[in-house]
């Protein structure tokens, strides 16, 4: 089991989690980007820079991936290569990504791009809050906690 982070828009409140899980739980944890990360010194960390581009780092993951890993991304498309994958998927404000849920969530997500791209404001995200750091913290230790349960 590893964990993939698509660490180009990754918040550093959640990179601070991920680094402290891996750790604390012994899992393998992977930031992807296209720029050089700066991350402390870990046997359990790693850091793969891709080739600059569109969705490179998300390529990358989706093809490293595997059922029983875990990945955290808040890019919807890749979301949607991962979860049939048999890959738990997270957005950093924890909401967990399903086979229930991800057909819709790529849906809104293509109907709101169509809307940018015709010109009409649909405004951004909210920042990222408190509460959203609390929720991504305890969706990820509930999901590793599944996930290491069923490993052994």
């Amino acid at each position: 089991m590893k964990i993939w982070v698509d660490a180009d828009a990754c918040p550093g409140p959640v990179r601070d989690i991920l680094l402290r899980a891996a750790q604390r739980l012994q899992v393998p944890t992977v930031f992807v980007a296209n720029k050089r990360l700066s991350l402390p010194r870990s046997e359990l960390v790693s850091t793969v820079q891709v080739g600059a581009g569109l969705d490179v780092a998300d390529g990358h993951i989706a093809a490293s991936a595997q059922a029983g890993d875990l990945a955290v991304t808040q890019d919807i498309p890749l979301a949607a290569l991962l979860v049939p994958k048999g890959v738990v998927v997270i957005d950093p404000r924890g909401e967990l990504f399903s086979e229930e849920n991800i057909s819709e969530r790529l849906s809104v997500r293509n109907f709101m791009q169509e809307l940018r791209d015709s010109g009409v404001m649909t405004g951004g995200p909210s920042g990222f809050s408190a509460q959203d750091r609390q929720q991504f913290a305890a969706t990820l230790d509930r999901e590793l906690t599944r996930l290491l349960k069923t490993r052994t």
